[in-house]
């Protein structure tokens, strides 16, 4: 049982800035916390193969991947919620009718179609180019490193991730597969479009944020949780003190007990000052 608190920190748009920038006063936080006897676990929806090398190379505790699908403490599986078989027909379907592009996360890796993936790098492609004038502090994110979506087992998956420019597509996911399906806005900046993630019902960020927090043995109250996105806000609900980056919707701030910075100035560092990690 750890006698410190415990951080539960977003990836994009919370450690990284437009997917390729982590702020060095984020590594130097995560650390310091770390020294000071606090743990610090990663709480992302990507796939735990997706993680971007300099984000993993900082040094956590721990991470919940997959929207709250999987979730690691050392080197013990804690959660491991794939989707049901079913489940995964279900929504291939949906996506085939509804002519809706997407891709398929696994906890190792990322499945799209090959039109996908193309569609994928030339969007990565477009949105990097827009930050050109960004001076990044570490190495440009690639698109997914995808696998070919025909030859990965359906058995195996965790999370679904679409695209589309159509902005009513959220809406339309929900209407169709709410009744069993957690279906969320992504947090992708894409112009004209939305995007979106899709998990099983009650697989949240925030349900494995509770199993994590009673294998350890801690409380809810010894929790802060930061993040950025549509998909924090159960992470919120799940720590005694959640956390909206700068960078956040106004609607996310108004869900989060605090409010820090934004990714791109200092907005980690700024809130363990605040709650008192470092």
């Amino acid at each position: 049982m750890s006698t410190g608190r415990i951080a539960f920190l977003d990836v994009d748009g919370t450690i990284l800035d437009h997917g390729r920038t982590v702020a060095a006063s984020t590594v130097d936080a995560v650390r310091a916390a770390r020294a000071a006897g606090h743990l610090v676990y990663l709480c992302t929806g990507r796939s735990a193969g997706d993680i971007h090398p300099d984000v993993a190379a900082i040094g956590f505790d721990g991470a919940i991947t997959n929207g709250g699908s999987y979730a690691t403490s050392g080197d013990d599986v804690v959660v491991a919620r794939p989707m049901p078989r079913g489940a995964v027909d279900r929504l291939q379907t949906w996506f085939t009718e509804a002519g809706v592009p997407y891709f398929l996360q696994t906890n190792h890796g990322v499945y799209a179609s090959a039109h996908v993936r193309e569609m994928i790098a030339a969007f990565v492609s477009r949105w990097q180019g827009a930050h050109s004038g960004d001076e990044p502090q570490t190495s440009p994110q690639r698109p997914p490193r995808f696998g070919d979506l025909a030859e990965v087992d359906l058995g195996t998956i965790a999370k679904a991730v679409f695209v589309s420019d159509d902005p009513a597509t959220v809406d339309r996911a929900t209407a169709a597969l709410g009744d069993r399906f957690h279906v969320v806005a992504g947090s992708m900046p894409l112009p004209g479009g939305t995007n979106g993630e899709i998990g099983m019902l009650g697989v949240t960020k925030g349900s494995a944020i509770e199993t994590v927090l009673e294998h350890l043995g801690l409380r809810r109250d010894d929790a802060i949780g930061v993040g950025d996105s549509w998909n924090d806000v159960e992470m919120f609900q799940a720590c005694g003190t959640g956390i909206a980056m700068g960078n956040a919707p106004n609607e996310l701030k108004a869900l989060a007990d605090d409010v820090t910075t934004s990714v791109s100035a200092d907005g980690v560092a700024n809130a363990f000052r605040r709650h008192g990690l470092i």
